[in-house]
């Protein structure tokens, strides 16, 4: 939620420099941070205009550390911001603004949103004003859907992701998944992904974690038979692969080691 703006310098002197964010707390709005880039100059403009009739004679936001002059707004617009993660007293690192959000109303801009959750070593590692990788969100629902990427990497690898639990877990597979019974592939554990990950293609740029091409090599459903910490047995149904697959914790060579197997059918 946008609180209030800085005043700007240089060529932003008639508009703002940034803008003041929060999110409500057990109902009492906290300060996470500032952002003053992303905008362009359309943008600006039509801020400033809202801004206009939402202007406050007194502050609306509590311990704000910023040096600039404010001015204070109701908070009444929403607004949505990427950001690279969020720092140990609660502020988002490398924020950007992206757009107004008129769909969502100031009660559900809260701290949940931000709170370290199964996506966070997720996006700590991206820059999302640079990569086009969705930035996702935990989902209370639960499906079961599978995916695996190509990945064009440094070094090429297969990405085999199933959803769960409102994410997508996700292992890299260096040579490719097994199709044939009895076939065995390692597998390494990597980040839990967002949903949104699951029709995601496109090109991770240069100097960005995981740069390289990424194309959907085959997708579907699964049912899944049982799902242990060190054993993981699911059927897949895709365009490509079908059948029984297991995935065991391989100890010997690590925690994040696992082996992927293509299992015979029951008979």
């Amino acid at each position: 939620m946008i609180f209030g703006y800085a005043r700007g310098q240089g060529n932003r002197k008639k508009t703002f420099g940034a803008l003041i964010l929060g999110l409500y707390d057990a109902g009492v709005p906290a300060f996470v941070g500032k952002v003053g880039t992303g905008f362009s100059k359309d943008a600006l403009e039509l801020l400033m205009q809202a801004f206009r009739s939402l202007q406050a004679k007194e502050s609306t936001l509590g311990q704000v550390d910023v040096s600039e002059q404010i001015t204070w707004l109701n908070p009444i617009l929403v607004c949505e911001i990427v950001y690279q993660s969020v720092t140990k007293d609660s502020k988002l690192r490398m924020p950007r603004f992206r757009r107004l959000r008129s769909d969502k109303t100031p009660p559900e801009c809260t701290f949940d949103q931000i709170r370290p959750s199964s996506l966070q070593e997720y996006v700590s590692k991206r820059d999302f004003s640079l990569t086009p990788e969705p930035v996702g969100a935990l989902k209370k629902e639960e499906g079961a859907t599978f995916v695996v990427q190509e990945h064009h990497a440094r070094r090429f690898h297969y990405d085999f992701r199933l959803e769960r639990q409102g994410v997508l877990k996700s292992w890299a597979v260096p040579k490719g998944l097994p199709t044939n019974p009895g076939e065995k592939r390692l597998a390494v554990e990597v980040e839990d992904h967002p949903l949104e990950y699951g029709k995601f293609e496109g090109t991770i740029p240069a100097g960005q974690y995981g740069a390289g091409a990424v194309k959907i090599w085959d997708k579907g459903s699964y049912e899944p038979v049982f799902w242990k910490d060190d054993e993981i047995e699911v059927v897949l149904n895709g365009e490509v692969l079908s059948g029984r697959y297991i995935l065991v914790r391989f100890k010997r060579a690590g925690q994040k080691q696992w082996l992927l197997i293509k299992a015979k059918a029951r008979g």
